[in-house]
């Protein structure tokens, strides 16, 4: 039987205490792993479909192989595991500022861990994903200016509800606009959203790239007894 609360470790960190647990969800019966930041839930293994839409639907959009691909967020892996699902996938790496998070699934503490770290066609990098993305060298130390297929992120909760306030600037149009000197033509940017879609947001990325458009995806919770929606907004540049 599961005990009914464990914590797996605990990391200060700059921005707040980190806190990886194991506890066991007597509504959902199954074992829930969950990160927290001071009282703050940051991540939850309990409902994981938008995570694993947010590589499909963006991979979908590729009609190509020998993937190039950069998620920004590790978080619990879920993102991550989905891209490298793509047999067309070359190369990912996953860009995290948090080096606790990298080194749980290093460690194998975290349930994905193991099998993240098992491809060799995955690497983590410590770093400030929304700092890359501004820069001109970006998201591969190794290899400066190097471009991808596609950029996935999931670090803030929507573009309007950051985990940081210094984050705000990439969701506007000139950030925006720096993140695609990191793509191939016919590349693709994908950013999951706790929130329902947003029309404005939408209409800022359709100006800077050649399409772009808001996919929901819903899931029963539960915990409420009512469906929960959130957002995958996937964007395009002209090939």
């Amino acid at each position: 039987m599961s005990l009914s609360f464990e914590e797996l470790a605990y990391q200060p960190t700059p921005i707040g205490e980190l806190s990886l647990r194991r506890r066991h969800d007597p509504m959902l019966k199954m074992d829930v792993v969950e990160i927290k930041l001071g009282e703050e839930f940051l991540m939850s293994d309990r409902f994981t479909a938008s995570e694993i839409a947010l590589a499909d639907l963006g991979l979908a959009l590729l009609n190509r192989d020998n993937l190039d691909i950069v998620v920004g967020g590790l978080g619990l892996g879920y993102t991550a595991q989905a891209v490298l699902k793509d047999d067309r996938v070359k190369s990912l790496i996953v860009v995290d500022a948090l080096q606790a998070i990298i080194d749980w699934h290093q460690d194998g503490l975290l349930p994905l861990g193991p099998e993240l770290t098992a491809d060799t066609r995955c690497r983590f990098e410590l770093g400030d994903f929304f700092a890359m993305a501004a820069s001109k060298e970006g998201f591969d130390p190794s290899a400066p200016a190097r471009k991808f297929d596609a950029i996935l992120v999931d670090i803030d909760h929507s573009p309007e509800f950051l985990l940081d306030p210094q984050n705000s600037a990439f969701y506007e149009p000139e950030g925006l606009q720096k993140l695609t000197m990191h793509l191939k033509p016919g590349g693709v940017f994908g950013l999951w959203s706790n929130d329902l879609p947003d029309d404005t947001f939408t209409a800022r990325l359709s100006a800077i790239f050649d399409r772009a458009n808001a996919e929901t995806v819903s899931f029963f919770n539960p915990l409420q007894n009512k469906d929960f929606v959130q957002t995958i907004y996937l964007a395009q540049m002209a090939a």
